[in-house]
């Protein structure tokens, strides 16, 4: 191959998109405030014996492609080798081309190991030695990895019912990158769910309280959310079809939680009154907190009932939704601000038909009190890629300020995922840079830098005071 396919002006078209990234986006530290990275493995240094164990196991994104080439599931999720996961997962890559998962491969084959060359089936057995030789040392430890990208914060997400155990051991720890973490109570919402009352007895447990009223409940959620803030939590999460908003009276809410949890059978119109309930009561006390509150919104779970069953959630069987949005997010969002109780708000849409919808309601709710209070969410999960991200980015500056936009996050489990942020920094860039060439914006390098450096670094440094 004469040139590298991953180079430093990759993605980058024009000499103002080149100038952009290399002097204002590219060197900034990265503030990852959503993903599912263990602690666990942060806090024990863990170093992965191959590159399976650290890249394929657990990335459905992956797995979703060698499915679709006909790949078996012995070396998806099965019982094959690491190697021949690898080797099968190589001979995939060639086939998504168009598909993110290209750019990804071959950006953190890049970033992390130095391998420049395109990963197919002829090339397995090489990269997989040398990346086998490389992750078999301490330069590349769980730790070092994310060194390696210039993390400044980690912000991890765990249930309400975590001991933060591992959260604690790194803040006693000499490790230079902060990690923290985020309050995720959707177990508690979601009522009709298969074990609540199990769940329920388990949130009772570590609050030291027996929850056998609504009450109760909110007193374990209120314990635990004040657990997490001392143990330096700043902020929540929560991944809903869509926000719940329907009429109630505290004497329903009462009776429907006492008929759960008596094991009686909770219709829907039930279960959407109570988690209207719980939900406005879980915002009004991230406000108490002073924490920001995440909604990641639109997502259509667990559609293959029979594979779900084989191999249970978050392991590629989801798609987008488009349930409506408007008249619920619009009605949570004005309950809270009218008591004064509407906290930082980040809201992320799956659906591209609503980013326009979204762009518009947050700034109903930005009030002047802070930059930026409420904001739309960077493209996640389906659409974390160049169109995804550019539809959102074009959403936003057209119906809001993008200036004020706190960027990207990696929403992964894979501690492989961050050159994500240089995607998107190289995604914005060029954006503007294409806009500075045609004239539709001034050929300002310090102001537009500015705002490159902002939305790259800045804005979500203000924004989160970590």
């Amino acid at each position: 191959m004469s040139a590298k396919f991953i180079h430093d002006n990759f993605l980058l078209e024009n000499k103002f998109a080149e100038e952009l990234y290399h002097n204002y986006a590219k060197n900034q530290p990265i503030i990852d405030y959503h993903n599912h990275l263990s602690p666990q493995l942060i806090a024990e240094n863990k170093i992965f014996e191959n590159i399976t164990k650290v890249w394929i196991n657990g990335d459905h994104y992956k797995w979703r492609a060698m499915r679709t080439l006909g790949i078996s599931e012995d070396f998806i999720t099965g019982n094959a080798s690491d190697k021949d996961k690898f080797k099968n997962w190589a001979k995939t890559v060639p086939y998504t081309m168009r598909n993110p998962l290209y750019h990804w491969t071959h950006l953190e084959l890049a970033r992390y190991f130095d391998i420049y060359e395109l990963l197919n089936e002829k090339s397995a057995d090489r990269i997989y030695q040398e990346t086998f030789d490389k992750l078999n040392s301490s330069d590349y430890s769980c730790q070092n990895l994310l060194k390696k990208v210039n993390a400044e914060v980690v912000c991890t997400t765990e249930d309400p019912i975590d001991s933060l155990e591992y959260h604690k051991k790194l803040s006693k720890s000499d490790f230079s990158i902060k990690v923290s973490t985020a309050f995720r109570p959707d177990k508690a919402i979601l009522i009709l769910n298969d074990g609540y009352n199990d769940y329920i007895n388990k949130l009772g447990e570590v609050s030291n309280l027996s929850i056998n009223s609504f009450d109760d409940l909110c007193s374990a959620l209120k314990n635990r959310i004040s657990y997490f803030n001392n143990n330096g939590c700043k902020l929540c999460d929560h991944g809903l079809d869509q926000i719940y908003f329907e009429d109630f009276t505290e004497s329903e809410i009462a009776s429907i939680f006492l008929k759960k949890r008596e094991n009686k059978k909770i219709s829907n119109e039930e279960a959407l009154k109570f988690q209207s309930a719980i939900l406005l009561f879980l915002s009004e006390t991230y406000h108490e907190f002073g924490w920001v509150q995440q909604f990641h919104l639109g997502a259509l779970r667990n559609n293959n009932a029979r594979m779900h069953n084989i191999l249970g959630p978050d392991t590629g069987w989801d798609s987008i939704g488009d349930l409506p949005q408007a008249q619920k997010l619009s009605s949570f969002l004005n309950a809270l601000d009218s008591k004064n109780k509407l906290t930082k708000t980040i809201i992320y849409n799956l659906n591209p038909a609503d980013n326009e919808l979204i762009a518009t309601m947050i700034g109903n709710f930005n009030d002047g009190s802070v930059k930026g209070k409420v904001q739309f969410g960077s493209g996640w999960w389906f659409l974390d890629q160049k169109d995804g991200m550019t539809k959102q980015l074009n959403a936003l500056s057209n119906m809001g300020l993008i200036s004020c936009f706190i960027g990207m996050l990696t929403d992964s489990r894979s501690f492989l995922s961050f050159p994500r942020h240089e995607y998107f920094r190289r995604v914005l860039c060029n954006l503007l840079g294409d806009e500075i060439k045609r004239g539709e914006l001034p050929n300002d390098m310090e102001w537009i830098g500015k705002l490159v450096s902002d939305i790259s670094y800045f804005n979500a440094k203000e924004y989160f005071k970590f």
